[in-house]
This record gives structure tokens, C-alpha cells and sequence, in this order.
């Protein structure tokens, strides 16, 4: 399929992206607090669980990043409450809609309320939707037609992969359509010579790589969500995840995209190419983007071959320095073969293992790293890692630790890591923030941050990719409580900015933080 016709810049965003985006978030001017302690404003203004926030509250109260624990879905605030914004003038679906799009993909057209819950709220349980209808297309000339009807109608449409994502993009904001991807799932072709991988944008990641791994290769990005996303919405959201460290990110390993704009426009830029100066590259704008260009229908991803030799070191450290500085010694150590390295707090364990159960072979360390090494020599590789523990213990970095090659061991260590974010859900309310920040002031905000919030907070915790510089903070609490959002915000995000720091590293800003986005930006 050419690129038979592109649509302007202005004509996309006129009629689709401004629910997204343009609605209407102005930076609060938070009262100056002083000297103030959270804990003592929270006792001076206290209120009941039971009293929500309304749209014409104070909007400092109305941006939140934060899961409802056990919640059911029905009890999740609707979007549109939760952010104090107004729905735009578009049209509402009518029976006559959902006709047209029973002739197009016959019973691929979703009405039911019951069938639709789950798609209408965020993995996180923090924003609803009220959306009537989702499609399930099987082919880009599906989505061309069911985008330039809704085009024509003036019909909000909400794009959603996997719905893993945890600022609440995936889901509508009002009563947008769903588009789902999730039947877009044919893998088109796979070169082994070249490692180019060509695929539909539903194709869930973890069974895209269990293909690969029977080639004798694997995907170039892993998540703990890997289960569920799907690579269209990695690449719309330029997913970062376990891999980065090695393989680099989507923008250098996505070859190329098609793509269905607004209006029903098919963009073909499906190349498999690592070398192509014709023109533009038209995929950048799109990897990223979160859905507001257009709607991202297949991929090419180049994918390296599958390591003959893995192995996972899980150790402890004393200090947040003595990480770092574990880091510097296993970049210069292992070079080539250092495939991750990751870091959680001692608190990010006690969640772990108090909430999934799980028991963790190190203990009694303020910090933890996990780092994986693969190559295709297990002799050589094996040689290197131990040469570096045994630096790495004889020099004091490391108090603690313990090494795995077998499979299921290295799944086990990882699950320490990867399942962080399920833990945090059963602990409560979880106020969650994906930042950039230099490597070095990395954990001073989670510091700082748990200094400002106290006895006010039930845990603050602080874990990510250290090798990236990409943090995750997450504060919980036991019930939500827009008082200590406000002690929260924009405390974080300014802190961010004051380091020349991201406020969205790798899970995108939908609407969580845009507001604080571009008021931030020099």
C-alpha cells in the first residue's frame, strides 16, 4: 500500500487529537506552603474518603497518577472528573454508525456495557472512560475506512493495543471509539539473514519473541508487561523496558511503519532498510506519539540473534553511591556482554515479598542491582562476570550477592524486579511518576521526596534502569488523598526540571502530565 496521501499537519490535530490533547490543563499555581509540614497541612484539611473532587475544584487536585488498589472497576473515577476537563464538539455515535461498521467488519463491532468495562479503565484502575462501542479491525484497509468515516462524522476514536499502559492513554477520555488492535495480530514475515522482523501492530511482544526464539533470535525490547502489549503501542509510546542498555531504543531498531492517519490516509513507510537518506523519516514522528498522529498498523523491527550464554547477578549494596559506582565498575569490566542493570530499594522487596510472596536470596541491604550479561561464549562470559564480583566484593561495592545461569532461576530473579508494580498495587493508593534524571541525582529525589511527605505517605519507593538513568518513583498511600497528591505535585516535576530531567522517560505523558509538560519546558 503506497503513500497515496498525507495528511497536513493541521487538518489531523483539527479534528481528532485536540480530545487528547487540548483540553484545556493549566498549570495550578499551588499555594506556597512554605515551612509547612505535608503531615500538618493534611491534618489541617482533612476529608472524608467519600467526598470526590469535583471538575471545578482546584485543579492542583484534579492531575493524578495513581492506582485504586482492590477497587472494582465500577468505583474507578471517570477521566473527565478526575482531570477537570470538558468534552469537545464531537459528534455522538448513533445506531446508524454502528450499522456501518457491522457491514465493514461483521461481528467485530462491540455494543455490550459488560464486554466494554475493561476496556473503558487503565491497567492501573485510575481512569475510566464511558466509551459505547469498540472496533476490532484485521487489516490497515479496515482502519483506513473506519478512520475517514469517523473523519467525515466528526467521531472521536481512541486507539488501544494491550491496554498495559500507565498514564492512562490507552483508554478514552469521554465516550471516544475504541480501536483495538488486538485481532492485528499476523506476523507478515521474519529474514534470517537480516533479522528484520515484519509485523502487525497486534502482535503481543512476549509471542513475537517466543517466534523469534524458535529462529534463533528475540525482540530487541522486553517488559514486565510483555505478556499483554502489543508492538504497535510499544512503538507509539516509545517503550523503553529491560533491553535498552544493549540494544538501544525503538527509535534506532524500528526500520520502518505504516501508518493510518485521521482522516483515513494510509502512510507507508514499511521499509526494512538500516539505510535509507531519501527523504524524511517520516516513522520518527510517529514512534512516540502516542496515537495523536495516527494509527500505527504494522512494524519492521530489526532483532539480534538470541544469546548462547546468559547469566543474572542479584546483589546487594549499602549506599545509593556504592550502586553507582557498581555500575562504573561493571561497564568497564564487562563491556560487550552487559546486556541490563537495574536497581530497587530495600523498601521495593519488603513490597514484593510481603504482597506476591516471593523470597528474595539476598537480604538486609538498603539497595539491590540485578545485572544480566549475555553473549555467545559461556566459558568467556563466566570468566568476565567473575572476575568482576570478585573486584566487586574485594573492594567493598558489593556486600552481598548470588548468580544464576539456569533458566528458571534467572525467571525467578527477574520476577523480583519485573513484578515491583504489582506489588505496589495492594499497597494501597500508588501515585507513580517515570522520570529521566543524570545518573548520579537519580535516587536524591526519592530522598527528597520521602522527606517532604513523611508520616503522610505509606511507602515511597524508588527502582528502574540504572544504565538509562530512568527512575520510577511510586508513592503510596492507604486511601487517596488529593491533599497529598498537591504535596506531591508539582514538587516532583520541579525538581525534575531544576536537574534538566524528563517527567516521561519510557511510559509516555498522555494525560497525566502534559499539563506539567510543556509549562516546564525551557
Amino acid at each position: 500500500m503506497g503513500a497515496f496521501s498525507v495528511v497536513p499537519r493541521r487538518a489531523v490535530w483539527s479534528r481528532w487529537a485536540p480530545l487528547r490533547w487540548l483540553t484545556g490543563f493549566h498549570r495550578s499555581a499551588l499555594s506556597q506552603q512554605g515551612s509547612t509540614s505535608v503531615l500538618g497541612l493534611l491534618q489541617q484539611r482533612k476529608q472524608p474518603p467519600s467526598v470526590v473532587p469535583r471538575p471545578w475544584a482546584s485543579r492542583s487536585r484534579s492531575r493524578r497518577a495513581l492506582h485504586a488498589g482492590p477497587s472494582s472497576l465500577q468505583e474507578v473515577m471517570l477521566t473527565s472528573e478526575r482531570y477537570g476537563v470538558r468534552r469537545l464538539p464531537f459528534s455522538r455515535v448513533s445506531d446508524g454508525d454502528v450499522a456501518f461498521f457491522e457491514q465493514i467488519m461483521p461481528g467485530r463491532v462491540i455494543t455490550n456495557a459488560e464486554e466494554l468495562k475493561p476496556f473503558n479503565v487503565d491497567w492501573l484502575k485510575s481512569v475510566r472512560g464511558c466509551s459505547k462501542l469498540m472496533l476490532k479491525p484485521q487489516t490497515t484497509a479496515e482502519v483506513s475506512e473506519v478512520l475517514r468515516y469517523c473523519y467525515e462524522r466528526n467521531l472521536a476514536v481512541n486507539p488501544q493495543g494491550g491496554n498495559t499502559g500507565l498514564v492512562g492513554g490507552s483508554v478514552p477520555v469521554f465516550d471516544e471509539i475504541i480501536l483495538s488492535t488486538v485481532l492485528m495480530n499476523r506476523i507478515t514475515s521474519f529474514d534470517k539473514v537480516s533479522g528484520i522482523l515484519v509485523c502487525q501492530a497486534g502482535c503481543v511482544l512476549e509471542k513475537l519473541n517466543e517466534y523469534l526464539e524458535e529462529q534463533g533470535f528475540i525482540m530487541p525490547l522486553d517488559l514486565g508487561a510483555k505478556g499483554s502489549c502489543h508492538i504497535g503501542g510499544n512503538v507509539a509510546t516509545n517503550a523503553g523496558g529491560l533491553r535498552l542498555l544493549r540494544y538501544g531504543s525503538l527509535r534506532g531498531t524500528v526500520l520502518g511503519l505504516e501508518v493510518v492517519l485521521a482522516d483515513g490516509s494510509a502512510l507507508d513507510c514499511l521499509a526494512s532498510l538500516r539505510k535509507d537518506n531519501t527523504g524524511y523519516d517520516l516513522k520518527q514522528l510517529f514512534i512516540g506519539s502516542e496515537g495523536t498522529l495516527g494509527v500505527i498498523t504494522a512494524v519492521s523491527i530489526l532483532c539480534p540473534q538470541k544469546p548462547k550464554s546468559v547469566n543474572l547477578a542479584f546483589l546487594g549494596c549499602q549506599s545509593f553511591a556504592k550502586v553507582l559506582e557498581t555500575f562504573a565498575t561493571c561497564r568497564a569490566m564487562l563491556g560487550e556482554i552487559l546486556s541490563a542493570y537495574e536497581f530497587m530499594d530495600e523498601k521495593c522487596m519488603e513490597l514484593v515479598e510481603r504482597h506476591l510472596k516471593l523470597t528474595s536470596p539476598v537480604t538486609d541491604s538498603p539497595f539491590y542491582v540485578l545485572i544480566e550479561t549475555s553473549g555467545s561464549n559461556s566459558t568467556h562470559d563466566e570468566e568476565k562476570l567473575n572476575n568482576f564480583l570478585e573486584q566487586a566484593m574485594n573492594s567493598g561495592l558489593v556486600t552481598d550477592g548470588t548468580v544464576a545461569t539456569d533458566e528458571k532461576k534467572i525467571k525467578m530473579l527477574w520476577s523480583l524486579r519485573e513484578r515491583i508494580t504489582e506489588a505496589l498495587t495492594h499497597d494501597g493508593y500508588v501515585y507513580k511518576y517515570d522520570i529521566s534524571l543524570p545518573v548520579g541525582k537519580l535516587y536524591d529525589l526519592v530522598t527528597d521526596t520521602r522527606a517532604r511527605l513523611g508520616p503522610s505517605a505509606k511507602s515511597v519507593v524508588g527502582y528502574g534502569h540504572l544504565g538509562d538513568g530512568n527512575l520510577h518513583l511510586n508513592v503510596t498511600a492507604e486511601s487517596y488523598n488529593h491533599f497529598l497528591l498537591d504535596a506531591i505535585e508539582p514538587f516532583v516535576y520541579e525538581w525534575t526540571a531544576r536537574y534538566n530531567g524528563s517527567i516521561s522517560a519510557e511510559h509516555g505523558h498522555a494525560a497525566v502530565v502534559c499539563g506539567y509538560s510543556s509549562s516546564l519546558s525551557p
